[in-house]
Protein backbone atom coordinates (compact mmCIF):
# COMPACT_ATOMS: atom_id res chain seq x y z
CA UNK A 1 0.00 0.00 0.00
CA UNK A 2 2.99 2.51 0.68
CA UNK A 3 4.29 1.82 -2.92
CA UNK A 4 0.73 2.55 -4.46
CA UNK A 5 0.50 5.48 -1.58
CA UNK A 6 3.78 7.05 -3.28
CA UNK A 7 2.90 6.62 -7.16
CA UNK A 8 -0.31 8.12 -6.57
CA UNK A 9 1.45 11.14 -5.05
CA UNK A 10 3.86 11.11 -7.37
CA UNK A 11 2.01 10.67 -10.70
CA UNK A 12 0.01 13.61 -8.85
CA UNK A 13 3.18 15.77 -8.36
CA UNK A 14 4.19 15.32 -11.94
CA UNK A 15 0.75 16.39 -13.31
CA UNK A 16 0.72 19.66 -11.16
CA UNK A 17 4.20 20.49 -12.18
CA UNK A 18 3.18 19.78 -15.96
CA UNK A 19 -0.27 22.10 -15.50
CA UNK A 20 2.45 24.86 -13.71
CA UNK A 21 4.74 24.38 -16.81
CA UNK A 22 2.50 24.78 -19.70
CA UNK A 23 0.56 28.09 -17.42
CA UNK A 24 4.13 28.95 -17.67
CA UNK A 25 4.41 28.92 -21.58
CA UNK A 26 0.88 30.77 -21.79
CA UNK A 27 2.26 33.55 -20.26
CA UNK A 28 5.35 34.38 -21.57
CA UNK A 29 3.83 34.38 -24.96
CA UNK A 30 0.68 36.43 -23.37
CA UNK A 31 3.42 39.33 -22.63
CA UNK A 32 3.41 41.85 -24.77
CA UNK A 33 6.17 42.19 -26.39
CA UNK A 34 5.57 38.92 -27.89
CA UNK A 35 2.34 38.97 -28.81
CA UNK A 36 3.77 41.95 -30.75
CA UNK A 37 6.20 40.26 -32.97
CA UNK A 38 3.18 37.24 -32.96
CA UNK A 39 0.58 39.50 -34.69
CA UNK A 40 3.30 41.07 -36.76
CA UNK A 41 3.80 38.14 -38.76
CA UNK A 42 0.21 36.28 -38.93
CA UNK A 43 -2.11 39.04 -38.53
CA UNK A 44 -2.39 40.53 -42.75
CA UNK A 45 -3.79 43.70 -41.50
CA UNK A 46 -0.92 44.48 -38.82
CA UNK A 47 1.79 43.39 -41.12
CA UNK A 48 2.86 47.11 -42.02
CA UNK A 49 3.22 47.80 -38.80
CA UNK A 50 5.93 48.75 -36.77
CA UNK A 51 6.36 46.96 -33.22
CA UNK A 52 5.64 50.08 -31.26
CA UNK A 53 2.86 50.49 -33.51
CA UNK A 54 1.23 47.16 -33.16
CA UNK A 55 2.18 47.10 -29.09
CA UNK A 56 -0.12 50.61 -28.78
CA UNK A 57 -2.58 48.70 -31.10
CA UNK A 58 -3.19 45.75 -28.54
CA UNK A 59 -5.79 46.26 -26.13
CA UNK A 60 -4.30 45.64 -22.69
CA UNK A 61 -7.26 45.08 -20.83
CA UNK A 62 -8.28 42.58 -23.02
CA UNK A 63 -5.62 39.74 -22.80
CA UNK A 64 -6.64 36.53 -20.85
CA UNK A 65 -4.98 34.11 -20.30
CA UNK A 66 -6.96 30.43 -19.62
CA UNK A 67 -10.13 32.32 -18.36
CA UNK A 68 -12.59 32.59 -21.59
CA UNK A 69 -15.23 29.79 -21.31
CA UNK A 70 -15.97 27.97 -24.21
CA UNK A 71 -19.19 26.13 -24.17
CA UNK A 72 -21.98 27.34 -25.45
CA UNK A 73 -23.63 30.39 -23.48
CA UNK A 74 -20.26 31.35 -21.70
CA UNK A 75 -17.95 32.99 -24.13
CA UNK A 76 -19.96 35.78 -23.72
CA UNK A 77 -21.02 35.58 -20.14
CA UNK A 78 -19.51 38.96 -19.38
CA UNK A 79 -17.71 38.05 -15.92
CA UNK A 80 -14.62 36.92 -17.52
CA UNK A 81 -12.82 38.21 -14.42
CA UNK A 82 -14.78 35.94 -12.09
CA UNK A 83 -13.57 32.81 -13.88
CA UNK A 84 -11.92 29.76 -12.77
CA UNK A 85 -8.51 29.85 -14.16
CA UNK A 86 -6.41 26.31 -15.38
CA UNK A 87 -4.18 26.88 -12.88
CA UNK A 88 -6.29 26.53 -10.06
CA UNK A 89 -8.17 23.32 -11.23
CA UNK A 90 -6.27 20.14 -13.11
CA UNK A 91 -8.83 18.65 -14.83
CA UNK A 92 -10.53 22.00 -16.17
CA UNK A 93 -14.65 20.59 -16.76
CA UNK A 94 -14.77 23.40 -19.51
CA UNK A 95 -12.73 24.08 -22.63
CA UNK A 96 -10.68 27.26 -22.52
CA UNK A 97 -8.99 29.94 -25.10
CA UNK A 98 -5.02 29.72 -23.77
CA UNK A 99 -4.56 33.53 -24.40
CA UNK A 100 -7.30 36.09 -25.90
CA UNK A 101 -7.25 39.27 -26.70
CA UNK A 102 -8.44 42.22 -28.85
CA UNK A 103 -6.21 44.29 -31.18
CA UNK A 104 -7.75 47.77 -32.47
CA UNK A 105 -5.64 49.27 -35.18
CA UNK A 106 -7.72 52.67 -35.36
CA UNK A 107 -6.17 53.87 -38.73
CA UNK A 108 -7.96 51.35 -40.31
CA UNK A 109 -11.24 51.46 -37.92
CA UNK A 110 -10.50 48.06 -37.66
CA UNK A 111 -11.27 45.74 -34.38
CA UNK A 112 -9.56 42.03 -34.58
CA UNK A 113 -10.47 39.02 -31.78
CA UNK A 114 -7.16 36.87 -31.57
CA UNK A 115 -6.65 33.63 -29.69
CA UNK A 116 -3.70 32.36 -29.28
CA UNK A 117 -2.71 28.15 -28.52
CA UNK A 118 0.14 26.83 -27.42
CA UNK A 119 -0.04 22.84 -28.73
CA UNK A 120 2.36 20.84 -28.03
CA UNK A 121 2.22 18.80 -31.40
CA UNK A 122 0.14 18.34 -34.22
CA UNK A 123 0.69 15.03 -34.52
CA UNK A 124 -3.09 13.00 -35.44
CA UNK A 125 -1.48 10.04 -33.68
CA UNK A 126 -0.32 11.60 -30.61
CA UNK A 127 -3.84 13.91 -30.73
CA UNK A 128 -6.50 11.25 -31.46
CA UNK A 129 -7.87 13.92 -34.11
CA UNK A 130 -6.84 16.29 -36.80
CA UNK A 131 -5.75 19.44 -35.70
CA UNK A 132 -7.16 21.69 -38.54
CA UNK A 133 -10.78 20.57 -36.99
CA UNK A 134 -10.00 21.33 -33.70
CA UNK A 135 -9.16 25.04 -35.25
CA UNK A 136 -12.77 25.22 -37.20
CA UNK A 137 -14.35 24.64 -33.92
CA UNK A 138 -12.09 27.50 -32.65
CA UNK A 139 -13.02 29.74 -35.20
CA UNK A 140 -16.40 29.09 -34.80
CA UNK A 141 -16.98 29.76 -31.61
CA UNK A 142 -15.10 33.22 -31.99
CA UNK A 143 -17.54 34.42 -33.93
CA UNK A 144 -20.40 32.94 -32.57
CA UNK A 145 -19.73 34.23 -28.86
CA UNK A 146 -19.64 37.95 -30.43
CA UNK A 147 -24.07 37.60 -30.78
CA UNK A 148 -25.62 39.67 -28.55
CA UNK A 149 -21.74 41.73 -28.14
CA UNK A 150 -20.94 42.57 -31.17
CA UNK A 151 -24.10 42.53 -33.40
CA UNK A 152 -27.79 41.78 -32.55
CA UNK A 153 -30.49 40.33 -34.75
CA UNK A 154 -29.16 40.66 -38.47
CA UNK A 155 -26.51 43.12 -38.28
CA UNK A 156 -24.16 40.13 -39.47
CA UNK A 157 -21.82 43.05 -41.06
CA UNK A 158 -20.76 43.83 -37.77
CA UNK A 159 -18.93 40.48 -36.88
CA UNK A 160 -15.28 41.24 -36.30
CA UNK A 161 -12.60 39.17 -38.06
CA UNK A 162 -11.16 36.52 -36.10
CA UNK A 163 -7.86 34.56 -35.90
CA UNK A 164 -6.84 31.98 -33.97
CA UNK A 165 -2.88 31.04 -33.73
CA UNK A 166 -1.84 27.47 -32.93
CA UNK A 167 1.82 27.60 -31.72
CA UNK A 168 2.56 23.68 -32.46
CA UNK A 169 6.09 22.73 -30.72
CA UNK A 170 6.97 19.05 -32.13
CA UNK A 171 8.27 19.98 -35.84
CA UNK A 172 11.26 18.02 -37.07
CA UNK A 173 14.31 19.86 -37.80
CA UNK A 174 12.94 20.28 -41.74
CA UNK A 175 9.66 20.61 -40.64
CA UNK A 176 9.52 24.58 -39.45
CA UNK A 177 6.76 26.24 -41.04
CA UNK A 178 3.84 28.77 -40.72
CA UNK A 179 0.33 27.69 -42.60
CA UNK A 180 -2.76 29.37 -42.89
CA UNK A 181 -6.31 28.55 -42.64
CA UNK A 182 -9.47 30.88 -44.34
CA UNK A 183 -12.24 30.37 -46.08
CA UNK A 184 -12.24 31.13 -49.91
CA UNK A 185 -14.89 31.24 -52.51
CA UNK A 186 -14.91 28.76 -56.26
CA UNK A 187 -17.44 30.05 -58.75
CA UNK A 188 -18.39 26.55 -60.11
CA UNK A 189 -21.38 27.91 -62.77
CA UNK A 190 -21.45 31.50 -64.36
CA UNK A 191 -20.19 34.73 -63.19
CA UNK A 192 -17.89 34.97 -60.37
CA UNK A 193 -19.60 36.47 -57.68
CA UNK A 194 -17.54 39.13 -55.27
CA UNK A 195 -17.52 38.39 -51.86
CA UNK A 196 -15.51 41.55 -49.77
CA UNK A 197 -16.38 40.19 -46.39
CA UNK A 198 -15.25 36.62 -46.79
CA UNK A 199 -11.87 36.95 -44.67
CA UNK A 200 -14.12 36.49 -41.01
CA UNK A 201 -11.93 33.84 -39.98
CA UNK A 202 -8.47 32.97 -40.19
CA UNK A 203 -6.20 29.71 -38.20
CA UNK A 204 -2.69 29.87 -38.43
CA UNK A 205 -0.35 26.94 -37.32
CA UNK A 206 3.15 27.54 -36.50
CA UNK A 207 5.55 25.01 -36.46
CA UNK A 208 8.44 25.37 -34.07
CA UNK A 209 11.26 22.79 -33.33
CA UNK A 210 12.93 22.20 -30.19
CA UNK A 211 16.04 20.83 -31.32
CA UNK A 212 18.24 22.88 -30.29
CA UNK A 213 21.04 21.84 -31.81
CA UNK A 214 18.97 22.31 -35.37
CA UNK A 215 19.83 25.10 -37.43
CA UNK A 216 18.15 28.17 -37.08
CA UNK A 217 15.02 28.86 -39.29
CA UNK A 218 15.16 31.33 -41.85
CA UNK A 219 11.19 32.46 -40.69
CA UNK A 220 11.88 35.30 -38.19
CA UNK A 221 8.87 34.43 -35.57
CA UNK A 222 9.39 30.96 -36.00
CA UNK A 223 13.81 31.53 -35.00
CA UNK A 224 12.35 34.07 -32.43
CA UNK A 225 9.43 31.64 -30.85
CA UNK A 226 12.01 28.29 -30.84
CA UNK A 227 14.60 30.52 -28.85
CA UNK A 228 11.85 32.45 -26.58
CA UNK A 229 10.57 28.51 -25.59
CA UNK A 230 13.92 27.41 -25.27
CA UNK A 231 15.67 25.33 -22.36
CA UNK A 232 18.45 28.04 -21.85
CA UNK A 233 19.51 29.77 -19.24
CA UNK A 234 17.24 32.81 -18.53
CA UNK A 235 20.17 35.13 -19.13
CA UNK A 236 21.24 33.77 -22.48
CA UNK A 237 17.71 33.57 -23.62
CA UNK A 238 17.88 37.39 -22.65
CA UNK A 239 20.78 38.10 -23.93
CA UNK A 240 19.42 36.76 -27.62
CA UNK A 241 15.69 37.81 -27.16
CA UNK A 242 17.45 41.62 -26.97
CA UNK A 243 20.11 41.40 -29.56
CA UNK A 244 18.29 39.42 -32.23
CA UNK A 245 14.65 40.49 -32.11
CA UNK A 246 15.54 43.86 -30.29
CA UNK A 247 13.30 42.27 -27.51
CA UNK A 248 12.45 44.86 -24.23
CA UNK A 249 12.80 42.07 -21.15
CA UNK A 250 10.91 43.19 -18.45
CA UNK A 251 11.91 41.60 -14.95
CA UNK A 252 8.71 39.73 -15.03
CA UNK A 253 9.28 38.34 -18.06
CA UNK A 254 13.12 36.86 -16.72
CA UNK A 255 11.68 35.85 -13.88
CA UNK A 256 9.39 33.74 -16.21
CA UNK A 257 12.22 32.74 -18.21
CA UNK A 258 13.70 31.12 -14.74
CA UNK A 259 10.57 29.61 -14.05
CA UNK A 260 10.43 27.77 -17.20
CA UNK A 261 14.40 26.64 -16.88
CA UNK A 262 13.54 25.04 -13.22
CA UNK A 263 9.95 23.89 -13.71
CA UNK A 264 11.35 21.86 -16.90
CA UNK A 265 14.06 20.23 -14.58
CA UNK A 266 11.14 19.69 -12.17
CA UNK A 267 9.17 17.62 -14.42
CA UNK A 268 12.04 15.71 -16.49
CA UNK A 269 12.82 14.64 -12.31
CA UNK A 270 9.26 13.76 -11.43
CA UNK A 271 8.54 11.85 -14.54
CA UNK A 272 11.96 9.68 -13.58
CA UNK A 273 10.27 8.84 -9.77
CA UNK A 274 7.00 7.99 -10.99
CA UNK A 275 8.45 5.42 -13.71
CA UNK A 276 11.09 4.18 -10.97
CA UNK A 277 7.56 3.89 -8.71
CA UNK A 278 5.39 2.11 -11.03
CA UNK A 279 8.40 -0.48 -12.03
CA UNK A 280 9.28 -1.50 -8.51
CA UNK A 281 5.41 -1.71 -7.90
CA UNK A 282 5.01 -3.83 -10.80
CA UNK A 283 8.23 -5.56 -9.94
CA UNK A 284 6.68 -6.46 -6.64
CA UNK A 285 3.02 -7.56 -8.10
CA UNK A 286 5.24 -10.30 -10.34
CA UNK A 287 6.49 -12.52 -8.10
CA UNK A 288 8.82 -11.20 -4.25
CA UNK A 289 10.29 -14.83 -5.05
CA UNK A 290 12.20 -13.43 -7.98
CA UNK A 291 13.78 -11.07 -5.63
CA UNK A 292 13.86 -6.67 -5.02
CA UNK A 293 16.68 -6.58 -6.56
CA UNK A 294 14.90 -7.44 -9.89
CA UNK A 295 12.10 -4.68 -9.22
CA UNK A 296 14.36 -2.14 -8.47
CA UNK A 297 16.40 -2.88 -11.74
CA UNK A 298 12.53 -3.06 -13.45
CA UNK A 299 11.69 0.49 -11.59
CA UNK A 300 15.26 2.00 -13.29
CA UNK A 301 14.41 1.23 -16.98
CA UNK A 302 10.62 2.33 -16.20
CA UNK A 303 12.42 4.88 -14.96
CA UNK A 304 14.01 6.05 -17.83
CA UNK A 305 10.69 5.16 -19.63
CA UNK A 306 9.09 7.71 -17.52
CA UNK A 307 11.38 10.28 -18.68
CA UNK A 308 10.94 9.20 -22.18
CA UNK A 309 7.12 10.08 -21.96
CA UNK A 310 7.49 13.00 -20.00
CA UNK A 311 9.73 14.82 -22.77
CA UNK A 312 8.02 13.06 -25.63
CA UNK A 313 5.27 15.39 -24.18
CA UNK A 314 7.02 18.29 -24.07
CA UNK A 315 7.97 17.68 -27.69
CA UNK A 316 11.91 17.13 -27.02
CA UNK A 317 13.77 15.48 -29.92
CA UNK A 318 15.19 12.60 -29.41
CA UNK A 319 19.10 13.84 -29.71
CA UNK A 320 17.95 15.71 -26.82
CA UNK A 321 16.13 12.92 -25.14
CA UNK A 322 19.18 10.42 -25.36
CA UNK A 323 21.46 13.01 -24.04
CA UNK A 324 19.28 13.38 -21.13
CA UNK A 325 19.02 9.58 -20.48
CA UNK A 326 22.94 9.44 -20.63
CA UNK A 327 23.42 11.90 -18.29
CA UNK A 328 21.35 10.76 -15.90
CA UNK A 329 21.42 7.20 -16.01
CA UNK A 330 24.66 7.29 -16.59
CA UNK A 331 24.17 4.70 -20.11
CA UNK A 332 26.37 4.71 -23.23
CA UNK A 333 24.28 6.40 -26.45
CA UNK A 334 23.54 2.65 -27.59
CA UNK A 335 22.06 1.49 -24.27
CA UNK A 336 20.14 5.20 -24.47
CA UNK A 337 19.13 4.94 -28.03
CA UNK A 338 16.97 1.53 -27.27
CA UNK A 339 14.51 3.62 -25.30
CA UNK A 340 14.33 5.96 -27.85
CA UNK A 341 13.90 4.02 -30.86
Amino acid sequence: MKVQTHLGNTIEAVDYAKVRYDKNVKEILADIQVLARIVKHTVAEAGKLSISEIIRCINRESIRIGTVLMEPGLTNAGRIDSLQTEDSVLNEGYITYDIRFMLVIAEAVLEVIINIEAQRTSDFKKLGYHLENRIVFYLARLISSQKGINFTKSEYDNIKKVYSIWICMDAADDEDSVNSISLKSDCLFGKQCDFPQLDKMCGMVIRIRNNENAAESRNMLIAMLEDLLSNQDSETKKTKLEEKYAMEITAELEGRFNSMCNLSEVVEERGIKKGMAQGIEQGIERGIEQGLAQGIEQGKEQGIRGLVDILNEMGTSKDVIVDKIMEKFFLTEEQARKFVE
